[in-house]
């Protein structure tokens, strides 16, 4: 059984991995999205001191229309990042299920050796049993 516990601890390990890349992703969505908030902000105030609203006018802010093209950067890159958290949080669903099978398989044969175990135990008694009464008699 020495090979079961090494592939129950491989695949802990995998379930684990996948639980550290699913966390990383959320950390960097959350990362991002914080970041368009303070740039929605800098543009804002960016606007607010310059008083234009319209991007196309032509005294926009130069840094408001560069804060614009980053937010829009970072919400890009943040979408992209929710596919892949989807297909993360996919892969560390397979990875338990596939933990799960394994620590099942485990179980079930610990529960057959000790059911061995203890018909080996009782198959003992009933011999001695046996004997004694064998010996009683006699």
């Amino acid at each position: 059984m020495k090979s079961r516990d090494t592939l129950i601890r491989l695949k802990r390990f995998q379930v684990d991995e996948k639980r550290r890349k699913v966390a990383q992703i959320e950390t960097m969505i959350a990362e991002f999205e914080r970041m368009v908030a303070d740039l929605d902000r800098e543009i804002v105030a960016e606007q607010e001191r310059a008083g234009i609203h319209d991007p196309g006018h032509f005294a926009y802010p130069t840094y408001a229309k560069a804060a614009i093209q980053r937010r829009e950067n970072l919400r890009r890159s943040a979408d992209e990042l929710k596919g892949q958290l989807d297909e993360a949080k996919d892969a560390l669903q397979e990875a338990f299920e596939e933990l799960k099978k394994v620590e099942l398989l485990d179980e079930r044969d610990q529960i057959r050796e000790r059911a061995e175990e203890n018909a080996r135990e009782q198959a003992e008694m009933d011999s001695i049993g046996s004997l004694r009464s064998r010996h009683a008699l006699v």
